[in-house]
Formats: C-alpha cells, structure tokens, sequence
C-alpha cells in the first residue's frame, strides 16, 4: 500500500497473515518472512515475551519480534487495518475454495472505504487485488494462484458471462446488496497472459446525494451554467478524461431538469444512477443498440431532453446536432482536452462549422482534484518553485499547504475529492468564431474573464484545499 506515507511498509501478501483484529489487538504488524514463521515489528509499550507466546499457539507457526516506537505502529496500522473492516478481512483471510464469500467481502470492503474500482489481476505466481479510492489505486490483497480461477468463474456466473470462454473479452453486471443498500457493479473481463484480469465499477444508483451546487462551480460559473440549462433547446457539452465526474455532472443537471411537464430520455453505458421520471436506457452495441440508434429511436418518443452518455463517432454527433437543431435539449459527454477543444473535436467529427454555431449552447471542461485532509494538513510558506515554469499568475498566496497524514485519513493526507471547471457560454461573438472559422478564440475568451482549468486549480491551492503535487499536471496545460 505504497500510498501511506509512515516509516513502517506492509506488503499485501504479509498483510494478510493477521486479522484486523489481531494487528489492533496485539498492536503489531508483519514486516518479513522467516524460514518457518513471520517477523513482525510491536509496540514498544506491550510485553514482548507474552504477545510472542499468544500469537505463535494462535497462528501455530514461530514468531519473530522487533519493537518499534508507538506512533509508527499507530500510523501503520490506520493505514493498513482500518478499523470496521476486520470482520471482512478475517474471512477474506481463510476464504479457501469459498469463492463466494470473497467476492461479497471484497465488494463490502470497497463499499466502505470510497472505492469506486476493485481490479483483479492475475500474475505468474499470485493474484494481486487493488482498489481505487480518490483516483488512486492502493494494493490490498494477494490471493493464492491456485484459488483464482474459481474466483473467475464465480464473478462470471454472478454477471451472467459465458465461464467456458477465457479468450475473449467479455462485459456484464452484478446486482449487490451491502446492509439495506442495494446497487450494481458493471464488471469487465480482459483476457491476459497469466488469466483472466477482472475490474468490478461499483456504481452507486441512488442519485439523492448528488447535488449540482456542491459539486465544485464557482458562483459565476453556476449561474452562467444555470442560464443555459433553462433552454428548451440547444447541445450542453461536457468534456474531460475517464473518471473526471462528467457522468455525475450530467446527472446533477439531469434532476433540475427532470420536471413532470418534461419528457426526459437517457442512453447511456452503463445507468450509474437511477432517476425517477427519467426514461433510462442501457447501452447493448452486441444486438445493435449503439448512441446513434437510440437517438433515432428517441426522436420518435416526443422527447424534451436528450442525454446521450458519450459521443464518440461523427453519426452520433450528427444525431445529437440534428436534435438541438429540431427543437430539443440535448446533454453529452465527450473525450477532449479542453472546453474549446470540444467545438475543434466536433468539426473533426464533421460537423459543418455554421451548424455547430447554431446549436451549441455551452461547452464545459472538468477534472477531479483530491482534497487535503482538514484534521491533519500543515500550513507552510509558499514557493513558486513547486508549480511549472511555463505557468504564470498573479496571486502568491503567503500560505499554503501540504498532506500528511492521520488516522482521519488512513495516513494518504486527503480526503475526498472536488470538481474543478472550465465552462465557456457560447455567445454572438463565439459563435461567430466558430461559423467563419476566424479569429483567435484564446484572446475573446480571456477578455470575457473565462478561467481555464490550471485557473481553477490553483485557486484551490492557494485557497488551502489541495497540494501543488496534486495540481501540477493541470497546471501544465494552461490554455483554452
């Protein structure tokens, strides 16, 4: 778990040697193999001689002790114990052939601490687990090589896939109850040369926590984006890089349109949320059910409001056009590097320019950043020798901050993470940019004071909310 930031590291196949309920117990953590037992390092404030004799009639094999200052222990064992997860880890740790009960524990573990990905991947000797939690993949496990298959073909009868074919890749869905909750996990499996690799997406279904105002406008940037969305016609395009949280921002617009006057309809891959009044439809390319038939389909149903969930060909686009240009809102997602990029990308798709001039109402760029942990970043003197020497600004804060680490946090330093955007109203003058391909859009946007991403990026640094490491790479790219 190379995240933690403590003295002590615990590979994942040693971490697996005790429960959560020993380690805290006992107040150790395993740093080695010997040539029949483990080594582990303890608190310095237990009795060495007694934990040694509890722990080797326990786990029936010699132990080895070393003693090591409280604090490292503490910082280890949030980091890689975390409390409330003991009982899956016991049960994960003697799952032997009970493919099923590994399956829900890791599920449940993953539910628990944020993740939204658990990968599965086989190597020649072992089978590693990791989890994503804020954009990061953090490894938890290792699994017996002997014991993954059975894994396999559990999660494919579960995701109802074919467990006889192992060469192709295949794509399915599990429903999941954890305590009273219930949602689905989109799982794709990806043939590789020691197996079969498996990543379950846990998509959370309830939509009730998703809310527009929270989740990281501006003030000016929310009332501009709420203007344009009262439009009963016209393309919102929102653009970014896989797991920026486009699909969240869709959805957020999706339940302040969603109104009992409003016929609303969705195609998308996969439903990650389901919205009550909403017409959600569930992508199948396999028996034809593509972005661009939907959309034909769609402009049969009477609709009001469109989201296609990604435009990703020049027919899709076309269709999309098509529709804002007939009378209807239509909401999508695309793959670009920038707001203004958008309007380039879908010229490229073949859009004639002066068609794209009529329709689109506002392009809008995201990404996510992670948020220092509030209980436990320091304060330290700024520098510009942390940001890129090709970005320029003329704030200098006296004050910003740096992760570090607590209990809180299980010792990443963060905490959560927040949208940052970059949102361009189409108005006259761009639009007549964009039919007569003409002029320089950089100098128009920058005199309406439209902030770029590495804009809004180091606004949150300076504003003490994140790290200079974890801004960086946006503000590398610091144009429209």
């Amino acid at each position: 778990m190379s995240s933690v930031p403590n003295k002590i590291q615990v590979k994942a196949d040693l971490q697996q040697l005790l429960t959560g309920d020993q380690a805290w117990h006992y107040r150790v953590v395993p740093v080695g193999k010997t040539e029949n037992g483990i080594e582990l390092l303890i608190d310095e404030s237990k009795n060495t001689a007694e934990v040694k004799e509890e722990l080797e009639v326990l786990l029936g094999i010699p132990i080895v002790l070393a003693t090591a200052m409280s604090e490292d222990i503490s910082v280890a064992l949030a980091g890689y114990y975390r409390k409330g997860n003991q009982e899956s880890r016991s049960q994960l740790n003697v799952v032997a052939g009970n493919a099923d009960n590994l399956i829900e524990n890791l599920i449940s573990e993953a539910r628990e601490i944020r993740s939204s990905d658990i990968h599965l991947e086989p190597y020649e000797n072992y089978s590693k687990v990791r989890y994503r939690v804020d954009g990061k993949l953090i490894e938890r496990y290792r699994i017996q090589k002997a014991e993954y298959p059975a894994i396999v073909n559990r999660i494919k009868i579960k995701s109802h896939l074919d467990i006889a074919e192992k060469r192709l890749p295949q794509d399915g869905r599990i429903s999941f109850k954890y305590n009273s909750e219930e949602f689905d996990i989109r799982v794709s499996v990806l043939p590789t040369l020691h197996g079969e690799k498996i990543v379950l997406r846990i998509l959370a279904n309830d939509s009730a926590s998703v809310d527009i105002s929270t989740l990281g406008f501006s003030d000016i940037q929310l009332k501009d984006y709420l203007e344009e969305i009262k439009k009963t016609q016209g393309i919102i395009m929102i653009s970014g890089p896989t797991g920026s949280g486009k699909t969240t921002t869709l959805y957020a617009t999706l339940k302040l349109l969603n109104q009992e006057h409003s016929n609303v309809l969705t195609i998308e891959d996969p439903i990650e949320y389901t919205l009550e009044g909403v017409n959600q439809v569930q992508l199948k390319e396999s028996i034809g059910l593509s972005f661009s038939s939907a959309m034909r389909t769609f402009l049969r149903q009477d609709p009001d409001i469109i989201m296609l969930g990604e435009i990703r060909d020049g027919e899709t686009a076309q269709m999309a056009t098509r529709a804002a240009l007939t009378g209807h809102l239509v909401l999508s997602t695309i793959h670009t590097n920038s707001a203004w990029g958008t309007i380039d990308r879908l010229i490229d798709m073949g859009i004639p320019p002066f068609l794209l001039a009529a329709t689109i109402n506002i392009t809008i760029a995201q990404r996510l950043v992670r948020l220092l942990c509030p209980a436990c970043k320091i304060p330290v003197d700024f520098s510009r020798e942390v940001l890129p020497p090709s970005f320029q600004t003329n704030l200098t804060p006296e004050k910003v901050y740096e992760a570090v680490g607590c209990e809180q946090c299980y010792y990443t330093g963060y905490s959560g993470r927040k949208a940052i955007y970059e949102l361009i109203p189409i108005n006259h003058d761009l639009r007549t940019i964009i039919r007569t391909q003409s002029g320089d859009a950089s100098e128009c946007l920058a005199d309406k004071g439209i902030k770029t991403l590495a804009d809004q990026a180091f606004k949150l640094f300076a504003d003490g909310m994140t790290t200079a490491i974890e801004i960086y790479p946006h503000l590398m790219n610091n144009h429209f």
